[in-house]
Protein backbone atom coordinates (compact mmCIF):
# COMPACT_ATOMS: atom_id res chain seq x y z
CA UNK A 1 0.00 0.00 0.00
CA UNK A 2 2.71 2.42 0.79
CA UNK A 3 4.65 1.73 -2.87
CA UNK A 4 1.11 3.21 -4.23
CA UNK A 5 1.16 6.44 -2.47
CA UNK A 6 4.88 6.69 -2.92
CA UNK A 7 4.55 6.48 -6.59
CA UNK A 8 1.35 9.02 -6.28
CA UNK A 9 3.25 11.57 -4.42
CA UNK A 10 4.36 14.23 -6.28
CA UNK A 11 7.79 14.94 -4.56
CA UNK A 12 8.98 10.86 -6.08
CA UNK A 13 11.32 11.10 -8.79
CA UNK A 14 10.49 9.36 -12.14
CA UNK A 15 12.85 6.97 -11.73
CA UNK A 16 11.78 5.77 -8.64
CA UNK A 17 8.50 5.46 -10.34
CA UNK A 18 9.72 3.40 -12.79
CA UNK A 19 11.03 1.20 -10.67
CA UNK A 20 8.59 0.60 -9.03
CA UNK A 21 6.07 0.32 -11.88
CA UNK A 22 8.27 -2.31 -13.50
CA UNK A 23 8.30 -4.60 -10.18
CA UNK A 24 4.83 -4.74 -9.65
CA UNK A 25 4.44 -5.29 -13.71
CA UNK A 26 6.77 -8.17 -13.87
CA UNK A 27 4.32 -10.13 -11.79
CA UNK A 28 1.46 -9.24 -13.43
CA UNK A 29 2.97 -9.97 -16.93
CA UNK A 30 2.05 -13.26 -18.27
CA UNK A 31 5.88 -13.39 -19.72
CA UNK A 32 8.32 -13.84 -16.79
CA UNK A 33 11.83 -15.66 -16.14
CA UNK A 34 9.78 -18.17 -14.53
CA UNK A 35 6.62 -19.26 -14.85
CA UNK A 36 4.58 -18.84 -11.88
CA UNK A 37 2.98 -22.31 -12.01
CA UNK A 38 5.62 -23.67 -11.37
CA UNK A 39 5.61 -25.02 -7.59
CA UNK A 40 7.78 -23.13 -5.43
CA UNK A 41 10.19 -21.63 -7.47
CA UNK A 42 7.60 -19.21 -9.99
CA UNK A 43 6.73 -17.51 -6.65
CA UNK A 44 10.61 -17.39 -5.72
CA UNK A 45 11.08 -15.46 -8.47
CA UNK A 46 8.46 -13.03 -8.24
CA UNK A 47 9.05 -12.61 -4.39
CA UNK A 48 12.63 -11.46 -5.32
CA UNK A 49 11.98 -9.02 -8.38
CA UNK A 50 9.15 -7.54 -5.79
CA UNK A 51 11.83 -7.89 -2.91
CA UNK A 52 14.58 -6.09 -4.77
CA UNK A 53 12.13 -3.50 -6.05
CA UNK A 54 10.67 -2.73 -2.84
CA UNK A 55 14.63 -1.99 -1.74
CA UNK A 56 15.62 -0.09 -4.72
CA UNK A 57 12.47 2.39 -4.77
CA UNK A 58 12.50 3.22 -1.27
CA UNK A 59 16.31 3.77 -1.84
CA UNK A 60 15.94 6.26 -4.52
CA UNK A 61 13.27 7.83 -2.58
CA UNK A 62 13.62 10.80 0.05
CA UNK A 63 13.31 9.59 3.55
CA UNK A 64 10.00 12.68 4.55
CA UNK A 65 8.19 11.30 1.19
CA UNK A 66 8.35 7.58 2.68
CA UNK A 67 7.60 8.94 6.08
CA UNK A 68 4.74 11.15 5.11
CA UNK A 69 3.54 8.12 2.55
CA UNK A 70 3.37 5.27 5.50
CA UNK A 71 1.62 7.46 7.38
CA UNK A 72 -0.65 8.12 4.09
CA UNK A 73 -0.83 4.13 4.02
CA UNK A 74 -1.60 3.85 7.87
CA UNK A 75 -4.68 6.12 7.89
CA UNK A 76 -5.81 5.17 4.70
CA UNK A 77 -6.02 1.49 6.73
CA UNK A 78 -7.63 2.79 9.77
CA UNK A 79 -10.29 4.48 7.56
CA UNK A 80 -10.90 1.60 5.33
CA UNK A 81 -11.07 -0.30 8.89
CA UNK A 82 -13.91 2.00 10.33
CA UNK A 83 -15.69 2.00 6.66
CA UNK A 84 -16.76 -1.95 7.20
CA UNK A 85 -19.57 -2.07 9.53
CA UNK A 86 -20.05 -5.49 11.69
CA UNK A 87 -23.58 -6.08 10.23
CA UNK A 88 -22.69 -5.95 6.60
CA UNK A 89 -19.40 -8.31 6.90
CA UNK A 90 -22.18 -10.71 8.85
CA UNK A 91 -24.82 -10.11 5.99
CA UNK A 92 -22.01 -11.35 3.11
CA UNK A 93 -20.60 -14.16 5.19
CA UNK A 94 -24.08 -15.51 5.38
CA UNK A 95 -24.94 -14.71 2.01
CA UNK A 96 -21.96 -16.61 0.80
CA UNK A 97 -23.06 -19.68 3.29
CA UNK A 98 -26.33 -20.02 2.26
CA UNK A 99 -25.03 -19.42 -1.60
CA UNK A 100 -22.84 -22.26 -1.22
CA UNK A 101 -25.27 -24.64 0.82
CA UNK A 102 -27.89 -24.01 -2.12
CA UNK A 103 -25.14 -25.29 -4.55
CA UNK A 104 -24.31 -28.72 -2.77
CA UNK A 105 -28.13 -29.43 -2.19
CA UNK A 106 -28.45 -28.75 -6.08
CA UNK A 107 -25.47 -30.27 -7.06
CA UNK A 108 -26.70 -33.74 -4.83
CA UNK A 109 -30.32 -33.78 -6.31
CA UNK A 110 -28.33 -33.39 -9.36
CA UNK A 111 -26.29 -36.36 -8.62
CA UNK A 112 -29.03 -38.58 -6.86
CA UNK A 113 -31.97 -37.78 -9.35
CA UNK A 114 -33.16 -41.75 -10.81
Amino acid sequence: MSIWFICKDSRTPWYARLVAACAVGYVFSPVQIIPSFIPVIGFLDDFLILSIGYKLTHWLVPAPVIRDCYKSAEASGKRAEQEVSTAAARASAIAIAVGWVLLMAAGTVWLYKP
